[in-house]
């Protein structure tokens, strides 16, 4: 998995660096929604996550739910339309997982995409994904920390 600046950015995400958002589209037509692995490190042990639930509209730029830390709390903000399908079951038991695992177990909603081809053009992906999240952490001087 690339590696920038001590952050964990894989290639084959969408993201939307200065939200810390990652989005994956699955193959049954469904889009995968998370926090990367910057904004875990940023907001250092996650306390407490709460997603919007299943059959909740989900609006690009608007909210799909908090996260909070020790040191942050915050919205996980849509970096699509659509709706809702599910949210992640290890949220309310869990939320550290967002810590340990933010691509993996740790994802935070899955959307339903009527329009992936206009919402995806808005994110970066593949080496200008992790080009541009790569000049964005080095303008805000943003270095990866494990969780502690």
């Amino acid at each position: 998995m690339p590696e920038v600046r001590g952050c964990n950015i894989p290639g084959d995400l969408y993201y939307w660096p200065e939200k810390h958002i990652w989005a994956r589209p699955e193959d049954d037509g469904t889009v995968t929604i998370g926090v990367t692995d910057v904004a875990q490190s940023l907001a250092k042990n996650i306390i407490s996550a709460l997603p919007k639930a299943a059959g909740r509209p989900a609006k690009r730029g608007r909210s799909l739910g908090t996260v909070e830390s020790s040191k942050w709390v915050g919205p996980v903000t849509s970096p699509v339309n659509g709706e809702v399908l599910e949210a992640n079951p290890l949220m309310s038991s869990d939320p550290g997982v967002i810590n340990r695992d933010p691509y993996g177990e740790g994802w935070f909603v899955r959307i339903n995409v009527p329009d992936w081809a206009a919402d995806s053009a808005e994110m970066v992906t593949g080496d200008e994904g992790i080009a541009a999240y790569e000049a964005f952490l080095v303008a805000e001087d943003i270095v990866c920390e494990a969780a502690e």
